[in-house]
């Protein structure tokens, strides 16, 4: 009995911390080959995002542009344009970035999206 309960309880922390992770913001890059400033955002900011506070709150999660939406995602519209970048928490879509601005203005408006629809605060 013993080992039935113990094994009831990991299953419970186990998808416990699954539906909680899938719950977690994301930013989805949609992107596609031969993108210029796709190949731009992946050499000035791919290497560091992971690294900052945007980064561990809302992980990078990658889209091919010819391509469904990752699994459990769904956007509000279409995707146009070559990055996009879509926040999504419990794959619901909050908002988007459309194309690269460059890094200081990237950084400002992801800020700005994270900040206002999220429980992110700058700095924190």
């Amino acid at each position: 009995m013993a080992q039935i309960r113990n094994l009831l309880a990991a299953c419970a922390v186990f998808f416990g911390a699954a539906l909680s992770a899938s719950a977690a913001p994301q930013l989805v890059m949609v992107e596609r080959d031969g993108c210029h400033w796709c190949e731009a955002w992946n050499e000035v900011i791919a290497p560091i995002y992971p690294k900052t506070d945007a980064g561990a709150f809302a992980p990078l999660l990658r889209a091919d542009l010819y391509e469904e939406p990752p699994e459990g995602v769904r956007f509000d519209r279409p995707v146009s344009f070559t990055p996009t970048f879509i926040l999504v928490d419990g794959g619901r879509e909050l908002g988007r970035i459309e194309g690269y601005p460059g890094e200081e203005f990237f950084w400002v408006l992801l800020e700005k999206l994270l900040t206002d629809t999220t429980s992110y605060e700058a700095g924190s």
